[in-house]
């Protein structure tokens, strides 16, 4: 099933999601469906609340769909180490449209669940760092904007206000 994906203003895109407590076949399902969406969506990286699921949950591609051995799940997840700094584009499924020069670490080591409950670590660089921290951001309820200027992010605002008085939102 391909979900709708929540936009930036949304109260669930907001707010700390709730921690996974099952492991079951639901949730497998639920992760099947959220990398069929982001495929869909031509994402590298899908949070469960930006399709309106307030749980820390996501999932993780960055060979877009060429490598399925790629697909990473995490649950609980949390950054346990960062080193390094990288400036580079970047943009939001939940912000379509919307890109701009944002800095991540170089490299994350990440801890979390797989779908199956077992903890697991991981470590990764470049555009990998970059989606882990993305994606665990939105799981605390913070979007890439949080970490732009504050003129920046008041620009992006303002242009998403405008497009939501005009319907295009």
């Amino acid at each position: 099933m391909i979900y709708p994906i929540v936009k930036y203003g949304q109260e669930v895109l907001d707010r700390p999601a709730a921690p996974v407590t099952v492991f079951d076949a639901e949730l497998e399902k639920l992760v099947a469906d959220m990398f069929d969406t982001m495929y869909a969506a031509h994402g590298v990286g899908l949070a469960a609340p930006q399709i309106g699921i307030a749980k820390s949950l996501c999932v993780i591609d960055i060979s877009s769909n060429e490598k399925p051995s790629d697909r990473i799940v995490l649950a609980n997840p949390v950054v346990t180490a960062a080193e390094g700094k990288q400036t580079d584009e970047e943009g939001c499924l939940s912000l379509p449209n919307f890109r701009a020069s944002t800095v991540r670490p170089m490299k994350a080591t990440v801890r979390g669940l797989d779908v199956t409950g077992k903890e697991i670590s991981l470590e990764g660089e470049g555009l990998l760092a970059r989606a882990f921290c993305h994606e665990i951001d939105h799981l605390n309820g913070i979007l890439f904007i949080n970490h732009l200027s504050m003129l920046k992010r008041d620009s992006i605002r303002r242009k998403v206000k405008k497009m939501v008085k005009a319907g295009e939102w």
